[in-house]
Formats: C-alpha cells, sequence, structure tokens
C-alpha cells in the first residue's frame, strides 16, 4: 500500500509514497480518491461526469449474493465529460451481499454511488501508480482497491492525457483536428510530387485519389489512345 490516511482531534494528514515525482497537486487529489473521482472530476470541470459502459461480463447469478456464493463481475466504464474521455477504469468487482447485488448489478449504480447509497466508507488501499507517454500523450494512471463488508472492487483508472489538468477547460472543449487524408505511394529515395496529392483529385495520368489511387475513366482514354499510336507507328514502319 503506497498510501496513508491518518487523523486525530486535531489534524488530518494524507501521504503518497511511491507515486512518480512530477505529479501536480490536482493529479495526487485524483490518485487519493475514494470512491468519488467521478464527483471530484465533475468539480474540476465544473460539468457534469458521465459513466459509459464498454462492457460487463458477469457470473451467474443462481443465489443471491452471499460469502458462501459470491457475485463477480469484471466491467470497464468511460469517465466522459463534454463527449470527451476524461478516465478509463477497469475493474473487478466481488459482491457478497444482497443489498449490494440489487444496487450494482439490477438498479445499475456505478461503483462510487454504490457505496454512497449504502452510507459506507470503504477502506481504499493505493497498490500502484504510473505516468507513461502513449502515443505522445503523458498518461497518468493508478490500481487501487475499495472495499467493504460485502463489496470488494479492484480497479485500474487510466486518465489519457495529463494536460486535461494543466489545461482544464481549454482541452476539454479544444475542437478535434481530422487528418488529412493523403494517397501513401511507397517510392524510392526521391520523392515525386505527388506523394501527397490530395483525396478527391484526379492526376494527370487519370488516376483518381478520391478512395487513394484507383484507375478513373480518364486513363482508358489514354489507353486506347496510346494503342492507336503504337499501331500507327507500325503500320508506317
Amino acid at each position: 500500500m503506497i498510501s496513508k490516511d491518518s487523523f486525530n482531534n486535531a489534524s488530518t494528514s494524507v501521504e503518497l509514497s511511491c507515486i512518480p515525482e512530477d505529479t501536480t497537486g490536482i493529479e495526487r487529489i485524483m490518485l487519493a480518491a475514494q470512491g468519488d473521482l467521478q464527483r471530484l472530476m465533475s468539480t474540476f470541470f465544473s460539468r457534469p461526469i458521465f459513466i459509459e459502459l464498454v462492457y460487463a461480463n458477469g457470473s451467474p447469478r443462481l443465489k443471491p449474493a452471499s460469502p458462501e456464493d459470491p457475485i463477480t463481475q469484471s466491467r470497464q466504464v468511460h469517465l466522459v465529460c463534454a463527449s470527451r474521455i476524461v478516465c478509463t477504469a477497469t475493474s473487478k468487482v466481488t459482491i457478497t451481499h444482497p443489498d449490494f447485488e440489487r444496487l450494482f448489478l439490477d438498479e445499475k449504480f456505478p461503483i462510487g454511488q454504490t457505496f454512497r447509497k449504502m452510507l459506507r466508507s470503504p477502506q481504499f488501499s493505493l497498490l500502484d501508480a504510473q505516468t507513461n507517454v502513449v502515443c505522445g500523450k503523458r498518461e497518468l494512471r493508478r490500481t487501487y482497491t475499495l472495499e467493504t463488508d460485502g463489496f470488494l472492487c479492484e480497479i485500474l483508472e487510466v486518465w489519457p492525457d495529463r494536460d486535461m489538468f494543466v489545461r482544464g477547460e481549454a482541452w476539454l472543449t479544444e475542437s478535434k483536428l481530422e487528418p488529412e487524408q493523403t494517397c501513401v505511394v511507397e517510392s524510392g529515395d526521391s520523392k515525386p510530387w505527388w506523394l501527397t496529392a490530395t483525396k478527391g483529385n484526379t492526376l494527370p495520368w487519370g488516376f483518381d485519389c478520391t478512395k487513394g489511387l484507383e484507375r478513373s475513366p480518364l486513363v482508358y482514354y489514354h489507353d486506347i489512345w496510346f494503342v492507336s499510336l503504337y499501331l500507327l507507328l507500325l503500320y508506317l514502319i
């Protein structure tokens, strides 16, 4: 465990050890979230955070959940704000109490809201925190558990771009530029002028770039012209 949360009648202290040295204050707040990440992200962006289910694979529900007959579910969700994915959470949930089974599986409450509905403060254990660079983006991730009697959650969360915590609203609302569609042609050492011809144009010798280098109807007229010239030369010779 790399987190320690302690308090007494005069002070409260949260210690995070073995986390990346360059994490910022707001990132440490997110790393220490204990089932209330959706609430914290909504506070940061001042916008609603929606949960979008990617997949959920559960064990058969043959009996009500109990320690003798636990129900498990593997799931992944996206936390979405203003149509942008701000976090991906992949979880394994073990349920051993019918009230948690009802709220989580039947009423479809997310993990954090399930704890809140049950008025439970989960035991939090931060197991790992890392930063990576993926596709040019600075990624932040953590692995942790939330546990109370009847409900155990093992969770991996990934924030895809740490710039969101620096730029805030500007990151959230920036327009996504569509990549320019180009014709890709393998060539030798020299790069011909038509290598980056924009799709939608017709090259001089009849290749249509609408769907890459495909023959357009114009090329057939060129073929007929060359064949006719060849036959004429043979006749003259």
